[in-house]
């Protein structure tokens, strides 16, 4: 499988990066991993192809997060005429809260009959879900977005791979991490420990007890980015827009 990381910025375009997004290819399937604002942009800049996304994973319901959805919506409708099912994957409530978004920047969108049929499924904590040999299982996290926000945890061609979502510190990361081949952990901070965020020295301090094979630094906010130097990289990778990880 591989990783693409179209965007791995905060939501105030710290770094000048594009908001959170994902890109997992295997051998049988596309999808995403959260859908910022910015997503489409970022598939564009690196050739990805919309097209070929089989299901969009959203971890919480803010912007930078699941904002994107309206436009692989008319990208799908109007641009590539789409007539393959898109499965979204997310917290309770999504698909309401995605069709007052979308009727919000592009009116009467949702409401035509449309090419696809684009289809909204609720997480359950601890609920494994699957599709083209993958399966999601959502842990539920701490960061209020008016909705439940989940840790999302991917068993995919004998590999391993979860990603934090934006939470603060709960002990359910434990059971996120262990055993990964890669573990994506926001990082907006460097030493400022926050309820709803986490921090670079919180991380350090349980790293050896997340048990992942490998740990991935991503949303950083311009504070976290002017401590980079601090980074141990013997224990870290750092996320970058355009990052490429085969695993």
């Amino acid at each position: 499988m591989r990783l693409t990381i179209i965007g791995c910025g905060d939501a105030f375009g710290a770094g000048g990066r594009l908001q959170t997004s994902f890109h997992v290819r295997t051998g049988s399937s596309s999808v995403l991993i959260d859908c910022g604002t910015s997503t489409l942009i970022g598939m564009r800049r690196l050739g990805l192809d919309p097209a070929e996304i089989d299901a969009v994973f959203v971890s919480h319901l803010h912007g930078d997060h699941f904002g994107g959805l309206p436009w692989l919506l008319i990208d799908a409708e109007f641009v590539i005429k789409r007539t393959r099912p898109l499965l979204v994957f997310g917290p309770r409530g999504i698909e309401a809260r995605f069709r007052t978004l979308a009727e919000a920047v592009y009116p009467a969108v949702t409401t035509g009959e449309g090419t696809f049929q684009f289809t909204f499924v609720e997480y359950e904590e601890r609920a494994p879900v699957e599709i083209a040999g993958i399966s999601v299982t959502p842990f539920e996290v701490h960061h209020p977005s008016g909705a439940p926000p989940y840790a999302l945890r991917f068993a995919l061609e004998g590999k391993v791979v979860a990603f934090t979502g934006d939470t603060g510190w709960v002990d359910a990361l434990y059971d996120v991490a262990r055993g990964n081949d890669l573990f994506i952990t926001e990082c907006f901070q460097y030493d400022v420990v926050m309820p709803i965020h986490l921090d670079y020295q919180t991380i350090d301090a349980n790293y050896a007890k997340l048990g992942a094979k490998r740990v991935l630094l991503t949303h950083m906010s311009e504070a976290m980015l002017e401590k980079m130097g601090l980074v141990d990289g013997s224990r870290y990778l750092i996320a970058h827009d355009g990052m490429t990880l085969d695993l």
